[in-house]
């Protein structure tokens, strides 16, 4: 069976989308985004050198590696402009052909602006990005991005970084319900039942970062995670049994000796 995730025409085997930031070495890196199986890597464009391409520099890294897409992010920008002018950047540079749009509205939570999200997103959707954005997981936010041509949307699970998994599925599941361009888990998976229920509900593909790079063995982590992802996956394809109140015995009564009879 074909199930490729499709991403404005493009077609990815791999659903687990993985980050480059917070691992110890670049060769780290490169083992845990090998053992994750992406095909989609994502890089913080304020906090990479673009043009250090030295070796055993990130940079280096992610031109050696044809076989992945890069998925240039704004993360550390607070305003509309920024993300727009960050991104614009990386155009020039030749490595923007999906962006995802990060506008952080608070230095704590680090939840997203959503009126900055929106206001980027029409700016660079105008100017031809691909835009993958992330958000709230909120459905109008969602369908208003979904409206102004996104070609994903991405809502949080949780704050960026804690680990805390999937706060809210009853969003998720509108979000879903709704949505005519796939759905990508972004930020708060902590490990891999995070991640298996993120694509159970329905989710098209799962973003992570720190749940990998941070766990005690990042490159064990990120199998599992990969086995997480495609388990969930198979798991909402295949159709999990109804729920019920009351017992089912696994084995059928009927036609049985003795079935019935009270003594």
């Amino acid at each position: 069976m074909t199930d490729s995730l499709v991403i404005a025409g493009r077609t990815f085997q791999s659903r687990l989308i993985v980050g480059t930031g917070k691992y110890k070495s670049t060769e780290e890196t490169e083992l845990a985004l090998d053992a994750a199986g992406a095909e989609i890597i994502t890089v913080a464009l304020r906090r990479v050198d673009l043009k250090d391409k030295s070796s055993g520099s990130l940079m280096s890294l992610l031109t050696r590696r044809k076989d992945w897409t890069l998925l240039p992010n704004t993360a550390g920008c607070y305003t509309a402009d920024e993300a727009v002018r960050t991104l614009r950047l990386a155009r020039e540079l030749g490595i923007a052909s999906l962006v995802k749009l990060e506008v952080i509205g608070d230095p704590k939570t680090l939840y997203p602006d959503n009126e900055q999200t929106l206001e980027a997103a029409r700016t660079l959707i105008k100017e031809g990005f691909t835009v993958l954005p992330y958000c709230i997981d909120d459905p109008i936010v969602c369908r208003k991005l979904e409206d102004l041509g996104c070609a994903a949307v991405m809502p949080l699970a949780a704050p960026i970084g804690s680990g805390l998994g999937i706060r809210n599925p009853h969003n998720l599941a509108i979000i879903l319900e709704h949505a005519k361009v796939p759905v990508i888990v972004d930020a708060g998976v902590g490990t891999a039942s995070d991640a298996a229920i993120a694509m159970e509900l329905g989710c098209h593909g799962v973003l992570m970062n720190t749940a990998i790079a941070h766990a005690k063995d990042p490159v064990l982590m990120a199998t599992a995670m990969k086995e997480a992802v495609s388990s969930g996956r198979k798991a909402f394809l295949a159709g999990r049994m109804a729920k019920s109140r009351y017992a089912n015995a696994s084995s059928p009564s009927a036609g049985v000796l003795g079935a019935g009879v009270i003594e």
